[in-house]
């Protein structure tokens, strides 16, 4: 019997020190991967600039052919809206708009993913010689809550495949291949 409230003890006080923990982790969260392509900032633009063109290179659609998707706003530029429900766990429902858009230099997107959580997406494209250097972010915001802030840092490893995968995407796409 002693065995068991030694277990029990033990048992709250490590939920107790992780608790406490969590808040000395980051309450903020920033994946970034990036990509060099052959061609110019301009005419690679037009393909993070409208979520219709992100249709041809995201990571994500490949894995739910039942995803719903339906669109709002403008084709391209701020106010282009992606709303988006999936039953498959690694697609989930959600929506994102543009809310910056910079002729062949930067777009910059709000997420929502419902009870997930808020982020901002950026494709950034700097002009290097032979080509452009696509970055592709996200940032959130983990609050307060000590359980996201322990996700958070499995974020990269969790994301970051996925950005790689779709910049690889975006890269055969704009290079023709």
């Amino acid at each position: 019997m002693k065995f068991i409230f030694s277990a029990i003890k033990g048992f709250v006080l490590l939920t107790l020190a992780m608790f406490a923990l969590a808040f000395f982790l980051p309450d903020e969260v920033t994946v970034s991967r990036s990509t060099v392509v052959s061609i110019e900032p301009e005419e690679v633009f037009p393909y993070v600039n409208s979520m219709q063109s992100g249709e041809a290179w995201s990571p994500w659609l490949a894995r739910d052919p039942d995803i719903q998707m339906t669109y709002e706003g403008p084709v391209e530029g701020v106010g282009n809206t992606l709303r988006w429900t999936s039953d498959h766990p690694d697609v989930g429902s959600g929506m994102q708009v543009i809310t910056e858009s910079i002729p062949s230099e930067r777009v910059v997107m709000g997420l929502d993913f419902g009870g997930q959580g808020l982020a901002t997406a950026t494709f950034d494209l700097e002009p290097i010689d032979g080509g452009t250097e696509v970055t592709w972010s996200l940032n959130t915001e983990l609050g307060y809550n000590p359980v996201a802030r322990w996700m958070g840092l499995m974020f990269d490893g969790w994301i970051g495949p996925d950005f790689e995968a779709g910049l690889a995407n975006l890269k055969t796409l704009v290079e023709g291949g």
